[in-house]
């Protein structure tokens, strides 16, 4: 059994059919397409490159789908999934509306018996979750948020029924990516919008343009290419390092190199950087001022671009918000910032928000207050393992992995994107593929062998987890309060370090998997 339809869901499921599998998938929402399912708001969309985003399995599949934009927008991702379903025949193997909350593994018959909140029971031989790393999400913890007398709802929540803003008095709650892309793209459409920022963060454009028939032919033909790069690349995105340092290149020539870079859409400007932009203070600090310039320069109001610039951290040390008119977002006369940093929100009202400062009034509030990411949807089921542990309590101060891909004590539970492994830290799809590839393959060797439980070694696991925790030690992201780092205010424990993905880069992973199983899968008990 396979939890999730969204891209490695789907993709899963693709290739065990394939292999004459006996597989069905859970899926909690009413229709396929997970993230591009749930998330409806204004302004959502691919901030990888549309091309490098699809499937890559089929090249019929490459040969008949056009993009229309360079970064897609929520409603064509949504089709494009569901092109993909119907296309492979895969929507009879997909159960909808199936609420997984519990899952108990049997150690005598080798089974997990799943619970459904609808009172169902299921069994299966091998558990794979593909329930996304950004699907649990979370919302501030406010006094009064019942009480409002309007509509209000997380951003992962957007109705689907199409939500009128005209002339409405909007308040967005947040300013990391989700609420970056809704800000800019209802600025111009709302009455008054009304941001409150806790943190800013370091945005960079992204740069959108539409994609002519005559460039998607050429995309199109230079498809394997394309995949080529993104398989080289430590993100899987067609931008990679510059392996020069900071230092190395005279401050003229450096200067016009980050202008190239500003000025190319999507990630370049994070990925695509001098190698020790996110390694050395020194070389962040420079290109954080150079940053930090652009933004004095988009924002006319000089007091308000100074709030709009993080202070806490470096560019890039977080994720990077790609956005579209963002600041320019604060230059119209209809929209205001509220730093509750300085004036912290206390409560919601009947009518809107009260801050330390005063009351404001509002028809619509929005909350764009993000995840309890990678780990908060695995919390959310009460997985119950060998002996009667429980995988949301041991992995209370963070997850213990082996490869990302299973934990001691719950054998034949598969997390095809799971803590701590690449497909969190580069392009999903990219890295997806890559886990679902080499999942598929140690089913079929455990087919073919008779092997009917699958459990790392408590040796294995150890090794990884401490050397995914390595990984994090040259890296300036290990300072930052984010889901990088496993940080969350709003959930209870979550305020501390937590060493979620894996940042040796994807060609470094892919030989690491490549190797274990050419040693036999070791690191695996097979039994």
């Amino acid at each position: 059994m396979i939890i999730g339809a969204g891209m490695c869901g789907l993709y899963q499921l693709y290739k065990l059919l394939r292999n004459g599998a006996d597989v069905t998938v859970l899926e909690r929402g009413d229709d396929v397409g997970g993230t591009w399912y749930w998330n409806r708001y204004p302004g959502c969309r691919f901030d990888s490159e549309s091309y490098t985003y699809g499937y890559s399995f089929s090249k019929e599949l490459l040969a008949e789908w056009d993009w229309t934009e360079h970064f897609s927008p929520q409603p064509e991702n949504l089709r494009y999934v569901n092109h993909v379903v119907d296309k492979f025949e895969l929507r009879t193997h997909i159960q909808f509306g199936c609420n997984l909350t519990r899952a108990v593994w049997d150690d005598e018959h080798h089974i997990w018996t799943l619970e459904l909140a609808d009172g169902r029971t299921l069994t299966c031989r091998f558990l794979l979750t593909a329930i996304g790393l950004l699907s649990a999400p979370t919302m501030p913890r406010l006094t009064g948020m019942d009480s409002f007398r309007g509509p209000s709802f997380h951003t992962y929540h957007w109705p689907k029924a199409p939500v009128d803003l005209t002339g409405k008095r909007v308040a967005v709650i947040g300013t990391g990516a989700t609420g970056v892309q809704l800000i800019g793209a209802i600025a111009d459409k709302v009455g008054q919008l009304t941001v409150f920022q806790r943190r800013p963060n370091w945005c960079a454009p992204l740069h959108n343009a539409p994609i002519s028939a005559a460039e998607m032919a050429s995309i199109r033909a230079d498809y394997a290419e394309i995949f080529r790069k993104c398989d080289n690349t430590p993100g899987g995105f067609i931008h990679g390092p510059d392996r020069r340092r900071v230092a190395e290149v005279p401050r003229e020539e450096r200067l016009a190199f980050w202008e190239r870079l500003y000025a190319t859409p999507g990630f370049a400007i994070w990925l695509g950087n001098f190698r020790d932009v996110l390694m050395d203070e020194a070389a962040n600090a420079e290109f954080s001022a150079f940053v930090a310039d652009k933004i004095r320069g988009r924002v006319k109001d000089p007091v308000l671009a100074e709030k709009l610039i993080p202070k806490d951290h470096g560019f890039g040390v977080q994720r990077v918000p790609m956005e579209t008119r963002y600041y320019e977002a604060y230059n119209r006369p209809n929209v205001h910032l509220v730093s509750i940093g300085e004036t912290p929100i206390e409560r919601i009202t009947p009518t809107g928000i009260r801050t330390s400062e005063r009351d404001y009034e509002f028809d619509l509030i929005v909350y764009a207050t993000g995840f309890d990411a990678v780990t908060g949807a695995f919390d959310g089921i009460d997985f119950v393992g060998t002996d009667g542990q429980r995988l949301r309590d041991n992995w209370r101060d963070g997850p213990l992995t082996y490869l990302g891909l299973q934990v001691v004590g719950f054998p034949n539970l598969f997390m095809l994107a799971g803590p701590q492994s690449a497909s969190l830290s580069t392009n999903f799809p990219r890295g997806i593929e890559t886990v679902v590839d080499w999942a598929s393959g140690l089913f079929e060797h455990a087919v073919e062998r008779g092997i009917r439980r699958i459990e790392p070694t408590a040796e294995a696991q150890a090794e990884w987890t401490a050397h995914v925790e390595e990984l994090y030690q040259g890296l300036l992201l290990r300072k930052a309060k984010s889901w990088f780092t496993g940080y969350n205010s709003n959930v209870e424990g979550h305020d501390k370090i937590r060493y979620m993905i894996y940042n040796g880069g994807a060609p470094r992973y892919r030989q690491r998997l490549a190797e274990v199983a050419q040693q036999g899968y070791a690191g695996f008990r097979l039994g």
